[in-house]
């Protein structure tokens, strides 16, 4: 028999969570199983695995600093989440010595090494989420039909949202459904609150996956207001969906859509969010021109290129001799 080495992957978030840490490290270990021995755990606390692949420099911080003290010549790879890269390495004391403890980084977008130190910036590379490609389903011709995917949390910022959608109360031709379980509850009261006010507005709260993706192919636009993303994978599922997107105007969007990408407002910007579905459903040119942007770059978002950067990345580590 063929040996093959054994990695794990560390991820906060596992099956229950729903989210898009699960989704990656689901995706990931589907990828490298076909190499590798794969396990997935939320902590590590111990094992006999030749490489560790951490999701979070934050939240796995303690698995990491365990890994190193205990096989610190084993090959340690981190991934960086939109929190980490964009709040919590500022200022938080374990996620930083998380990236100093890794051999290699992984960010999900293309802005995200500027976002690093230079020490930092040389350990970097970029891996861009993927997911099959969908045909869109058929769209209503009455009204324009929008969709937010997202847990409601702050950094996912769906006040913006749901203060656009009252900026277009008078607008019976614009709706959203907004998909997301309330991690937080005020903000859950809010959606509740104003589905019952305003019926373009609909919160349908959390919903599994695969029906979660039909939904982004039977919407004419995907809205995405975070405040701060490492690599969002519904806008890649939009892309991938032939669904065109309005998002914040953020590194971990733009890393994604383009630095040119028209229809960007900025965060918290409610009046230029509502301001972008207005022309999505008044002027005829807007979504085909968006579709065709979206659709130039859904080629890079395909499952194939994802599990060759990563397959590179782990195979590099590995094959690296720490002695030499």
């Amino acid at each position: 028999m063929v040996h093959r080495p054994a990695l794990v992957i560390v991820t906060p978030a596992l099956a229950d969570a729903n989210n898009g840490n699960w989704q990656t490290a689901r995706r990931w270990a589907r990828f490298l199983s076909r190499a590798y021995r794969v396990r997935l755990v939320a902590t590590w606390q111990a094992g006999d695995e030749d490489l560790m692949i951490a999701l979070h420099a934050r939240r796995s911080a303690a698995s990491i600093a365990s890994w190193a003290a205990t096989v610190p010549r084993r090959p340690l790879l981190v991934a960086l989440t939109g929190t980490d890269l964009y709040r919590d390495i500022e200022f938080d004391a374990a996620a930083r010595r998380s990236l100093d403890l890794a051999d290699a980084l992984i960010v999900l977008n293309a802005r995200g090494p500027d976002r690093l130190a230079p020490a930092w910036r040389a350990k970097a590379r970029v891996v861009l989420q993927s997911c099959p490609a969908r045909q869109p389903l058929p769209r209503p011709a009455g009204h324009l039909k929008a969709v937010v995917v997202g847990h409601l949390r702050d950094e996912k910022d769906p006040l913006t949202v749901m203060r656009a959608m009252r900026r277009l109360a008078d607008r019976a031709d614009i709706r959203l459904d907004h998909l997301g379980n309330a991690l937080d509850p005020a903000l859950g009261a809010a959606a509740e609150a104003l589905a019952r006010e305003q019926p373009t507005y609909r919160w349908l709260g959390g919903v599994p996956h695969a029906q979660a993706r039909r939904r982004i192919a039977a919407a004419h636009v995907l809205v995405h207001p975070s405040r701060m993303e490492g690599g969002a994978h519904v806008v890649i599922e939009a892309m991938r969906s032939g669904t065109p997107v309005i998002a914040s105007r953020i590194d971990g969007n733009l890393g994604l859509l383009g630095d040119d990408y028209p229809a960007c407002f900025d965060p918290g910007d409610d009046a230029g969010l509502a301001a972008l579905l207005r022309q999505a459903r008044d002027d005829p040119d807007m979504l085909p021109r968006l579709g065709a942007l979206c659709a130039c770059r859904a080629p890079r978002f395909a499952p194939e290129a994802e599990a060759a950067a990563l397959q590179s990345i782990v195979a590099g580590l590995i094959a690296h001799d720490p002695q030499e």
